[in-house]
């Protein structure tokens, strides 16, 4: 495990993070320029080693319910990794499939569609059918894990 030291200093590597001193000694670093509302990229980085990295728009982490991913045990080259993809995703360039489109559209073997939209005024995702509203999702994931139940894929 990284030290909280080390932990300071490869997070301060990233010019365009800014750091933010919080309660009972932790540190967040946030992204500034995110083009969401979400601007922690490193959340209640402890003394101890834990820590939180935001991973909610990218795929291969596991993540609590705000998007985060633990980092306590992370080696320096997964952190400096899932920093940079992390700052990417808030970016809005993260590329591959890791940056959904705002709109997609869902088809069924019977060739019936859902429209999945997100709403950046609620930040949230809308899957509807037609005009009618069929669900609301608070993260991609959720809301594809829902269509591809539902036995829809993307178009």
């Amino acid at each position: 495990m990284l030290s909280f030291e080390k932990k300071l200093a490869i997070a301060d590597g990233f010019n365009e993070l800014t750091r933010k001193e919080v309660s009972l000694g932790r540190v967040n670093y946030q992204f500034e320029d995110s083009a969401y509302d979400k601007k922690n990229v490193l959340y209640h980085l402890h003394r101890s080693g834990n820590g939180f990295v935001y991973a909610g728009r990218l795929e291969g982490y596991e993540t609590d319910d705000k998007g985060f991913t633990n980092i306590a045990e992370f080696s320096e080259e997964q952190l400096r990794t899932i920093i940079t993809a992390s700052i990417d995703s808030l970016r809005g360039d993260a590329g591959g499939e890791s940056e959904p489109a705002l709109e997609e559209i869902w088809r069924n073997e019977k060739r019936q569609t859902l429209e999945l939209k997100y709403d950046e005024e609620d930040a949230m995702w809308y899957v509807y059918a037609g005009l009618n509203l069929d669900g609301a999702f608070d993260s991609y994931e959720e809301a594809v894990d829902y269509l591809k139940e539902e036995g829809f894929a993307k178009n």
